[in-house]
């Protein structure tokens, strides 16, 4: 799969549900042998989408910025890093209600990254730098 925004997602952002400078957006790294990507359906971070055992590592993006319909953000250092080779990357906005289905504004899934510089990636036990793109496009754009 390429990279990829959800259609929830951009949705969300569309309907004022995803604030991307003001929420708290995160970033998961993903191994990808335990969850295929479905942009058209999957909606929340919850582990009826994406299992627990797929998470390897989550980071709180900082400096989340947007301009002309691009995103971007300071890159994440997800500290002591350690499970299964990691293929992708999903961004997520928290809504602070783990696991909840029933609301659109709880933990809502952003975008699917597997094509980037660095992916994949074997934890060893030490950090692991997710340094965003510098070019046009940034981390996405709408």
């Amino acid at each position: 799969m390429a990279n990829a925004l959800y259609d929830t997602g951009r949705n969300a952002f569309l309907t004022k549900l995803i604030d991307w400078t003001a929420d708290t957006i995160k970033v998961t790294l993903i191994d990808s042998a335990g969850y295929t990507a479905d942009t058209a359906t999957d909606q929340y971070m919850n582990t009826d989408t994406i299992p627990a055992s797929a998470k390897i590592a989550t980071g709180t993006l900082d400096n989340c910025s947007a301009s002309a319909g691009v995103a971007d953000a300071d890159d994440e250092v997800l500290s002591t890093v350690s499970g299964a080779e990691s293929e992708a990357l999903v961004i997520w906005m928290d809504g602070g209600d783990a696991g909840t289905t029933a609301s659109g504004t709880n933990d809502m899934l952003i975008a699917y990254i597997d094509t980037a510089t660095g992916l994949p990636v074997t934890p060893n036990g030490g950090d692991i730098t997710i340094s965003w793109s510098t070019a046009a496009n940034k981390i996405f754009k709408l």
